[in-house]
């Protein structure tokens, strides 16, 4: 109810209102809650008006909203009953938020109240004959009928429900002549502070002080008024004393640097939900689906949302937010945006409800503890951990953890003491805040006006107690010797006797003793603090504060780097915050991709996410708004936990992913044990006011009253003696030594102490004795490269490693992407030791513009320009930048300016052509190569290897926009192109450069620890890495590819349109066309990973559409990893079998080998080829028996091996199965050998046209043995004789036939390999083969086919790619799936 610009509230709470029937009006429905003509009218909903609200007039910070505290004080509007039914009180908190987002607290407790009204009962039994008038008559139009649901004996007419007064049915019925009527009303409080302790408290007090009419000269408007005038809010870090209608009630609030107030039980969240669905349902607020909580009980909806919103500190919901949402707005359920929100249900009813069925939603039943989650929700970072250590937590408090110890503790706990009839719920345990926990056993119901024909058929027991209508018949009950619900509500003292906090406590223990020593107070303060203590509250307030502690430490491991990939808008260029804001929504405020490629693989599913939340977003706003002043209270909590774990781990930016339990939770304890110990300042008690206001006997017994609305808008004088003597400065600073138990001078001596050690001695700053000072942390750096390089090194070498006894324990479930981090960490920490003064976040990147800047300027390539003659170098270095930017290279049309470029010239690299943006490394051509470019013979270009190309291509990653994600960046792709440690070299061998950046006790500085620094990082290039390629998946990667037809005129080029295609472990790319007469590209696409597949082809359009091509080699442009696809195979029509398409497979070159000995390689031999020839195949080898079965074991071997390594040490699937000497390679041979060549048939024949013709004959055997069945009736075996298998393989080959009819035959088949092979049916097919007669007259008798010990061998060994589940990637299935 506030706005974010009001001063928040000095009072406790700031409204008193009561809520029930109009006395004015009659028996009004409530339009809202719908239509219920089907129900009977004492479970309908009637309207409810606010009577009064105390004070009248607004306060500004906060206005009274009648309209929403009447539809939440009672969500489902009046409610009728009678003294069949049990009419407990009950409690309940809710939220009022306005437009704004603005919230107020508001706390009701509801009871009920006889109605005296003839008006209203008389309406009441005219609707109950009406309904029994209406059951009636459709009752006996549906005898002659079909029966209908005879729902017990609510239709049937009045003298037969008569007959069953104990039938549940009769609960509903409403006889004016016998029963007492009630009704629902409410009495609330309402205010900008969560105190829910003290609200139930005075309400529960309040009600029972009416109850008894005690005889006091204190009235209800006087304990109503001390309240909400004389008792004042906390100030933080402070305790309030306050008397609750007679008892005292401690408030306290915590200071900016604890977690916020929060007095709901998180004991009873958990006994509600348990600990593995608590975790769910924090994922799915997290994820910000849409959340509805299902319960009977208003209390433990607010309880649930309450508590999932406080755990997921710092962190905000974002979104609609409504805890109890009123039967009137069930419409807002459809809304498709993130909510949650709350619906009270019974068991009954639940399956009347409609809730939307949406993929995101997240249903929670509060009552049976279940939560149902979307299938596609991630898993929360170190979740098996994180439940560990809640599981012990909650073990050490005692709090159940099993679903049915939960069960148990709940109904021990006194659940059926929480149960109404106008909620139908029950609160689980013991701290639920029993409003009635002194007379649960006893029903609370009112007298009726006359008995049933039997007593025992009444449905009140003879041991219960009434109460009358009159004051007299009250006090009676109360003295009688019976026992009476009225007993429950006169104080008992015997669960506080013997309590003492201070014995629990052995800090407050030792806190006491201070005190007494210094005479702050004497023994009798301490036995009053004793006495008002609150045992439960203290120790929930305890169980809170662990739980929270252990929320907040999760999300302080997982965010302690987060600011350093915030990008903070550019102040000193005059940025204000109206400028900001207006461009937010288009501005990228976080580097999201550098902060991914730090983390763990494992968490990216539910990182990549939660990023993207404006949960997340909002925490990044509050981040940059501080710096223009706008500091938010949240976050700043979160950057000091931040700070303190920087402080124990050495500022480091990532470290080892392992789980780490929270130590903060006896600190935080204390500082609570503490405070509440000590009461800063006491409520004055009630006073008596009006004497006609005195007693509540001359209102309506057994009716609250509307209160004196002129006492309580009279606000009292404000004393300055009271406000002074209440929180003057004298009196904190003597509670501050209180607290800390020491004296003026003591605490004067610790902090010159403090201030000492802050102020290191420097007095000698030569630079021997700072090389010195710096000596421990250089060689803690040299020794920390040391030991990760070797991490690295043992980690990608795997078992191979562990052989050579290099394993380590402490290396167990370190994955890469973790140690890549860690090192690009550590680069990061030696570059910033001796800075002369700090030019950004990453001090390598910094380092690295300076260099570029210097390279930039002494390039002599560029022409100079009249303006460098100017003597002003500065004037020099800006224009030496300005014509740098207009050449700088890779830049895609939508990059965004980095730091160091502007937007104007940004604009001028975006119309540069893409084939000029690579230039040329002119000092490595050769003369050779100038002449095969002249002659049009294709040839690669090698790529420049520098620091400042690398840089270039790096800059002009899009999704990058921090200095930390552009030095990372660069490191990996150094890394990756194992160059690392040279560029390095080259950086660090400018030594004028580092004089002018670093001190000289600088480690870049230490001439030989720098040297071992760069040897430990030249020993990564032993090993692959991808670091760049699999981290950065959706950069924009130029690719280069390189055609390399046959050097024969006949077959050099084609007159069709030619394209490619290239697949590869990230994704493929569609049909690329290839340019007229070129034999070169170069095209953008979304990293596609490393390369697998390429296929080429043509439309065999023009004169001349025959094509031969020998190799083609695809190269990344920015990592420089080329891969080589090998045809040597006609693209055509007519010519070899016939193919327009091919898929190759290829190999990644080795970086070892040159560009020149690549290019060498891939062109074709000179050798005498006819154009009419195909080329040599792979089943032209001569190889014997034994030779195959060698290959295809090797072969099997290697895929077996494959499934069998960890997934990280894997390489690639598709070049095991159709590379060479692969699957598709050895079962070529093994079906060539004895294939029966031209000479017999005058044509070429290849296996695939041995398959044709076999799912020709397999064809007609499956069509005679459906015949032979349908005349029979007798169906075969099919596993038997090989039916199954055969039906398998005519369906595989009719879909290869029907969708890749560009592809050869050769093509076909090894299409046809991998998809049996990924279907199990190689084994299986063979014995039916063999029994073919299409295989006899196609095959020598000396083949494996048609020999019966050869297949059974074949059959071994293929049978063992059974055990493993084959993924083919799209690229080859393309078309077929």
């Amino acid at each position: 109810m506030t706005t974010s610009n009001q001063r928040e509230s000095q009072r406790l709470f700031d409204y008193f209102a009561i809520i029930g029937l109009s006395p004015d009006g009659g028996l009004e429905p409530d339009r809202l809650q719908g239509e219920e003509v089907v129900v009977p009218p004492l479970e309908r909903s009637y309207l409810a008006r606010v009577l009064g609200h105390y004070p009248d007039h607004a306060p500004p910070a906060m206005p009274f909203d009648s309209h929403a505290v009447q539809m939440l004080c009672l969500p489902r509007g009046l409610q009728f009953r009678t003294q069949k039914h049990m009419l407990e009180p009950r409690f309940h908190p809710f939220l009022v938020t306005k437009e704004d987002g603005s919230r107020a607290h508001g706390f009701a407790y509801v009871f009920y109240e006889e109605v005296n009204s003839k008006q209203i009962c008389t309406a009441m039994h005219t609707l109950q004959s009406v309904y029994l008038t209406e059951m009636s008559s459709s009752h006996g139009k549906s005898s002659t009928g079909t029966p209908t649901n005879t729902r017990d004996t609510r239709s049937l007419p009045r003298q037969f429900r008569l007959s069953s007064p104990k039938s549940p049915a009769a609960l509903h019925f409403y006889d004016i002549t016998k029963d007492q009527l009630y009704v629902t009303k409410c009495i609330t409080l309402v205010g900008q502070h969560p105190y829910v302790y003290a609200a139930r408290k005075f309400l529960k007090e309040l009600y029972r002080f009416f109850i008894q009419c005690e005889s006091s000269s204190v009235s209800l408007e006087s304990h109503v008024y001390n309240l909400l005038y004389e008792v004042p809010a906390p100030p933080a870090g402070r305790c309030v004393a306050l008397s609750c209608v007679g008892r005292t009630h401690i408030c306290q609030r915590p200071t900016s640097h604890e977690l916020p107030l929060f007095e709901y039980s998180l004991r009873e969240f958990f006994l509600c939900l348990g600990v593995e669905s608590v975790v769910q349902l924090l994922t799915c607020v997290l994820m910000e689906n849409q959340v509805i909580l299902v319960s009977s009980d208003y209390y433990k909806l607010m309880l649930v949302a309450e508590s999932i919103c406080t755990l997921i500190f710092p962190f905000v919901w974002q979104h609609v937010y409504v805890p109890i949402l009123p039967s009137s707005l069930h419409h807002f359920l459809d809304a498709p945006v993130p909510f949650i929100m709350g619906l009270q249900c019974s068991h009954d009813s639940r399956d009347t409800i409609q809730i939307p069925n949406e993929a995101n939603l997240c249903l929670v039943d509060v009552d049976e503890g279940t939560v149902e989650v979307p299938e596609d929700l991630p898993q929360f970072p170190h979740r098996a951990d994180f439940i560990q250590e809640l599981t012990q937590l909650l073990n050490k408090w005692e709090v159940p953890t099993g679903k049915l110890d939960r069960k148990s503790a709940a109904q021990g706990s006194g659940a059926d003491h929480w149960t109404s009839d106008y909620q139908s719920g029950t609160m689980p345990t013991k701290l639920s805040w029993n409003l009635n926990e002194h007379h649960s056993q006893y029903k609370y119901r009112r007298r009726r006006k006359c008995s049933w024909s039997h007593d025992s058929d009444s449905g009140v027991s003879s041991t219960e107690g009434s109460i009358s209508g009159s004051h007299s018949s009250i006090a009676s009950v109360t003295t009688s010797s019976s026992p009476s619900p009225l007993q429950g509500f006169i104080p008992t003292s015997n669960k506080m006797h013997g309590f003492d906090p201070f014995h629990l406590s052995p800090q407050l223990k030792e806190i006491t003793a201070i005190a007494k020593k210094a005479g702050v107070f004497d023994s009798e303060e301490v036995e009053r603090i004793k006495q008002e203590g609150d045992p439960e509250m203290l120790e929930e307030l305890k169980f809170n504060n662990a739980v929270r502690e252990v929320f907040l430490n999760r999300f302080v491991h997982m965010f302690c780097a987060y600011d350093h990939f915030v990008i903070q808008p550019n102040c000193q260029q005059g940025t204000d915050m109206e400028q900001w804001l207006s461009c937010r929504e288009t501005v990228q405020n976080f580097d999201k991709a550098t902060f991914l490629s730090d983390q763990p693989e494992v968490h990216l599913p539910f990182l990549s996410r939660f990023i993207e939340t404006q949960t997340f977003t909002s925490l990044v706003d509050h981040k940059i708004l501080a710096n223009w002043g706008k500091n938010n209270s949240n976050l700043s909590i979160f950057e000091l936990r931040i700070k303190l774990l920087r402080d124990r781990y050495d500022d480091s930016l990532v470290r080892t992913p392992s789980y780490e339990t929270c130590t903060t939770i006896k600190e935080t304890e204390q500082i609570l044990e503490k405070r509440l110990a000590n009461i800063d300042y006491r409520a004055p008690l009630p006073q008596p006011m009006d004497p006609q206001a005195e007693s509540c006997t001359q209102f309506n017994p057994g009716h609250f009253p509307l209160l004196d609305r002129i006492a309580l808008n009279k606000e009292p004088h404000k004393s300055k003696k009271r406000s002074s003597h209440a929180w003057r400065r004298r009196e904190r600073q003597e509670r501050h030594l209180e607290h800390t138990g020491l004296s003026g001078d003591q605490r004067d001596k610790v902090i010159h102490e403090a201030k000492s050690k802050l102020q290191p001695k420097l007095a000698d700053m030569s630079p021997a004795y700072m090389a010195q000072t710096n000596w421990k942390f250089v060689e803690q750096l040299l020794k920390e490269c040391k030991n990760r390089t070797k991490r690295m090194l043992v980690e990608k070498m795997g078992s191979e490693a562990v052989e050579l006894g290099h394993g380590e324990g402490s290396l167990v479930g370190v994955e890469e992407n973790t140690l890549i981090a860690s090192l690009c960490d550590l680069l990061e920490r030696v570059w910033a030791h001796g800075l002369q003064s700090k030019q950004g976040k990453s001090a390598l990147w910094s380092h690295l513009l300076n260099f570029q800047e210097l390279e930039d300027c002494n390039d002599s390539s560029k022409p100079d320009n009249p303006n460098f003659l100017s003597p002003a170098m500065a004037w020099c270095i800006i224009r030496k930048r300005i014509d740098y930017l207009s050449t700088v290279a890779l830049e895609t049309e939508s990059a965004p300016a980095s730091p160091t470029k502007s937007s104007s010239n940004t604009n001028s690299l975006q119309k540069k052509p893409l084939q000029d943006r690579w230039p040329p490394d002119r000092s490595g051509e050769r003369r050779s190569r100038a002449q095969d470019s002249s002659s049009g013979v294709p040839t690669l270009r090698p790529l420049p290897i520098s620091v400042t190309f690398d840089m270039r291509n790096v800059l002009a990653m899009t999704e990058i926009k921090t200095h930390i994600g552009y030095a990372r960046a660069w490191v990996r792709l150094s890394l990756e192109k194992k160059v690392l440690s040279k560029h390095l070299t080259v950086l660090l061998g400018n030594s004028k450069l580092l004089q002018d950046l670093y001190k000289r006790y600088a480690f870049l500085r230490c001439e030989d620890e720098k040297e071992q620094f760069l040897s430990y990082l030249l020993s990564l290039n032993a090993v692959d890495y991808f670091c760049f390629t699999n981290t950065y998946t959706t950069t924009m990667v130029p690719y280069r590819v390189v055609i390399f037809p046959s050097r024969k005129l006949s077959g050099a080029s084609t007159s069709s349109n030619a394209w490619v295609s290239l697949g590869g472990t990230l994704g493929q790319t569609s049909n690329i066309p290839v340019p007229r007469n070129q034999v070169e590209l170069v095209f953008q696409h979304k990293n596609l990973g490393l390369l697998t597949t390429l296929r080429i082809g043509h439309d065999n359009t023009g004169m001349s559409p025959k094509w031969m091509v020998e190799h083609v080699l695809v190269r990344n442009e920015v990592t420089g990893h080329t891969w080589k696809f090998p045809c040597g195979r006609w693209l055509g029509r007519g010519i070899d079998d016939g193919s327009l398409e091919r898929i190759l497979v290829g190999e990644l070159v080795p970086s070892h080998i040159t560009s020149d000995d690549l290019v060498e390689s891939c062109r074709t031999p000179v050798r005498c080829r006819s154009p009419n020839m195909p080329g040599p195949r792979r089943s032209d080898l001569k190889l014997t028996i034994p030779d195959i079965q060698q290959h295809l074991g090797d072969s099997v071997n290697n895929l077996v091996k494959y499934f069998y390594k960890p997934e990280k040490e894997r390489g690639s699937l598709t070049l095991l199965l159709c590379g060479d000497f692969g699957l598709v390679c050895c079962l070529e041979q093994v079906f060539s050998y004895g294939f029966k060549s031209t000479r017999f048939f005058g044509k070429n024949l290849y296996l695939w046209d041995y398959f044709e013709r076999v799912q020709q004959h397999f064809e007609v055997l499956l069509r005679e043995e459906a015949e032979r069945e349908q005349l029979t009736g007798i169906a075969r075996d099919g596993r038997d004789h090989g039916l199954n298998s055969m039906a398998e393989l005519v369906g595989l080959v009719s879909r290869i036939n029907a969708s890749s009819s560009h592809l050869g035959k050769d093509d076909k088949f090894q299409l046809f390999v991998c998809l049996a092979a990924r279907a199990r049916l190689l084994p299986r097919i063979l014995l039916p083969l063999q029994r073919s007669p299409v295989t006899s007259h196609m095959y020598d008798e000396s083949s494996f086919l048609r020999d019966p010990q050869l297949v059974r061998d074949l059959i071994n060994v293929l049978s063992a790619l059974n055990d493993f589940e084959i993924v083919l990637e799209s690229s080859l299935t393309r078309g077929i799936d």
